[in-house]
Formats: structure tokens, sequence, C-alpha cells
């Protein structure tokens, strides 16, 4: 089978990993893939949806994996679909669920989807009342896409009000932030769920944990992700069904009931609050760094479940996970993530450890490759992967492969996972 990844992040570096280890692919294409892709398939320089559909069919392409969500919502499944195409990912209606967080806590609000009060608005004067009602702290977000920045946790109703000002005006976010959400800040600690759905049925993933803040103990800016360990033990057997009869079933069913079934991963963020689950919100792709974490354990075909899911046959699917636990530490550039970094060049020591051949691997990012030679271009450069028996092993593994890596003014976490080894 011809396969057609779209995106050139290491969430997708890692899908292809996946699929390059799958006895069922011939050939794997990337648009655009980043430097190192071309390891594993071939890239190619097409943006434009219409002439990336006809080069699938010209190729002989017999699946498509959309990675990120800016084609999602903007329509690509739905183009692809129209020429006979199979592809994994959701609608742009579907995509909504991402593309718009005044549709997605609406949707919550309808089909009593656990979540945190709030209102919408594109007024600053409902918000600012709204806010005077609220304990601190107070969450405003941005309604569009902000590429995983446009939330701010304001620790006081004056910096909410002024988050507030800031989106409505267009100042902060541009158009994404003329409508916004504020809500109650939720406290408990935060886990990613993933579920691959096919419209009716679904398959749920092994929960994992992110690091969204850039220094060790959650501390300084947010970002798009320093690291992530899967499976967490932060779950039981009781809050995986509380998540599936209380979240993800009444997602399908009212995705269904709104005209719209639900097709590709579901990402449901959710906020564990005193032992009761609470939806932070939908993403609809994987996640990143979980996906380079959760790609690694799953021992049967990725190809199928990419395949069934596109096709509506997930019932007839015996997923296999490893009982193995995975760990992502993501290597960041020098300025990542205030502003760009010059170029440097990435310089990879040979890899002498069985224990580092065996367990561990790099998921390239933020890369170029000039003349052979990989430079680290992007915010989040790479990620080192490291395997285990146990969440300390494999967190150990990450780390020696991290001191294996080398570029000018790399930045990482020395306490990815710390939550599940404290």
């Amino acid at each position: 089978m011809n396969v057609l990844i779209v995106g050139s992040g290491g969430r997708e570096y890692s899908i292809g990993l996946a699929l390059q280890k799958d006895e069922k692919v011939t050939k794997i294409y990337f648009a655009p893939g980043n430097g190192a892709t071309d390891n594993i398939g071939e890239n190619i320089a097409i943006s434009d949806f219409e002439a990336l559909a006809f080069f699938a069919k010209e190729h002989e392409v017999e699946l498509t994996i959309v990675g990120p969500e800016a084609p999602l919502v903007d329509g690509i499944v739905d183009l692809f679909k129209s020429h006979g195409l199979t592809v994994f990912g959701p609608s742009k209606q579907a995509s909504q669920l991402e593309g718009s967080k005044i549709f997605m806590k609406n949707f919550l609000k309808k089909y009593n989807i656990p979540t945190a009060a709030f209102i919408e608005t594109d007024q600053f004067e409902k918000a600012s009342s709204f806010i005077d009602t609220m304990q601190v702290p107070i969450v405003v977000k941005a309604d569009g896409l902000c590429g995983g920045k446009g939330v701010i946790i304001a620790q006081s109703r004056e910096e909410a009000k002024d988050a507030a000002r800031d989106m409505l005006s267009g100042e902060s976010f541009g158009d994404a932030g003329l409508s916004i959400i504020v809500e109650e800040y939720l406290d408990g600690y935060e886990l990613s769920v993933f579920a691959i759905c096919d419209g009716d049925s679904y398959k749920l993933l092994p929960a994992a944990q992110d690091h969204k803040r850039l220094l060790d103990g959650d501390s300084g800016p947010n970002t798009g992700g320093m690291g992530a360990y899967a499976p967490t033990p932060l779950i039981d057997e009781r809050l995986y069904q509380d998540i599936e009869n209380l979240v993800v079933k009444p997602t399908l069913a009212g995705m269904q009931e709104e005209g719209m079934p639900f097709e590709g991963v579901l990402f449901i963020g959710l906020m564990i609050v005193n032992g009761e689950v609470k939806v932070l919100e939908y993403n609809v792709r994987f996640g990143d760094p979980e996906c380079e974490i959760l790609m690694p354990l799953i021992e049967s075909s990725v190809c199928d479940l990419f395949y069934k899911g596109a096709t509506g046959d997930l019932d007839s699917l015996e997923i296999k996970m490893s009982d193995r636990h995975a760990v992502a530490v993501v290597m960041s550039s020098k300025n990542y993530p205030y502003k760009s970094s010059v170029p440097a060049e990435i310089i990879v020591d040979d890899i002498v450890l069985e224990r580092l051949q065996r367990d561990a691997h790099i998921s390239y990012a933020g890369v170029n490759k000039e003349d052979g030679v990989l430079y680290a271009t992007g915010g989040r450069v790479l990620l080192c992967i490291g395997l285990g028996d146990t969440i300390q092993e494999a967190r150990d593994t990450a780390y020696l492969m991290a001191g294996q890596v080398h570029f000018a003014g790399k930045h990482y976490r020395t306490d990815i996972a710390y939550q599940a080894l404290k």
C-alpha cells in the first residue's frame, strides 16, 4: 500500500516510522515533510490540496493520513473524499471541535459532557461582568486556532480583563480572538486521551501525560509540549470507564446527531478534579509529543488502524498494545518559544550502547537538510524517545539518548514524567 502523510513535524515523522515497519506499506510520501523524513519516504513539495489529491491519484496512494489541525479545519478531508480517495481524518465540519472553541464548549454543554463553567462572547462588557463574578485564576481562550498559544490563565481579574480586551481587539491573535471563551480554572492534573474513530466505533489508546511548560517543575511559558510519557499511572480502570461513558460515547453520538460523524483521531484534553473527569478541550488529530510515544507502543498493524478508521471498519480490528512504557524528551532551539533561532548543525554520536540501539530512537521535527547535513531550524527540533519495562527505565533511556545529540543552543527539560515518579 502506498501512503501519503500530510505534515512536517515530529508527529508525522513518528507515524512514518511506525508505517515503515509495517509489511503492508510499500511506499511512504510526505507533504511537505522535513529535513529528515526523506530517510523514511519521499518528500513532496505540494501544498495546494487539489494538486495534492491529483498527486495521490496519479501515484496510486491508497491511504492519506493528515497530521496537523490546519489542513483538517481547512477541509482537506472533504476534498480528498470528493476525488474518491481514502483519507484518515475528520471532515471540515467535524473539525470545528478543534477549530472553534466556542463550537466545542457549546457542544459539550448541549450533550451534557462534563467541562468547566463558561461563557462565550464577542463583547468585552459581557466578558468583564462575568470575570467580576469569578474566583481566580481565570481562563481566557481565543475561539480560533492559535497554534496552541490562544489560552491565557490569568492570576487576577484585571489580568483576565486585559487578556479579553487584547483578544477581542484583534491585538493578541488576530481574527482567531474576535470571539472568546471565559471559563473557570480547574485545579487538578491533566491527561491526554486519544480515541481512533470511524464515525460509529472507536479504539481507545493508553492515556498519556504531556509537559507544556518550557522549564523544569512546570515553570516558564507554555509551549507546544516539551515531553510526554505513556501509559500514565495517574489513571485507573474506573477513570477509563468514565472517559468512555461520559465523554467518548456521547461525543460520537452527539456528532452523529449534528450530522457530522467524527472520523479520525479524537484527542481529549482532560483535567482530573477530585477523581472526576472534566473536558478541557478537544483536538481533532494526534497530540505532539504524545503521538511520538504512542506509535511505538502499538504492536498491531498501524496501517490497519488508520485504514480501518478511514473506511468505517474499526469494529473488525483487534488492536494490540505493548505492556511497556515510552518517554519522549523534546529538544528545542535556543530562543524557543520567544523567537526563532539561528540554524545550528545537529550532530548525533555513534550509538554503541545496545540499550539505545534496541530501545531508543529520535523523531525529527524542526529540521532542514543541506548537502546531507541536518540543521536545527524550528522551535521544537527533535524528540528523544526511550522505551522500557517501567516509566523510570523508559525515562532513563530517553535521557541517555538525549546525551548523544548535540547542537548549539539545545534546550530540554530534565524532569519529564516527574509526576509519575515522585
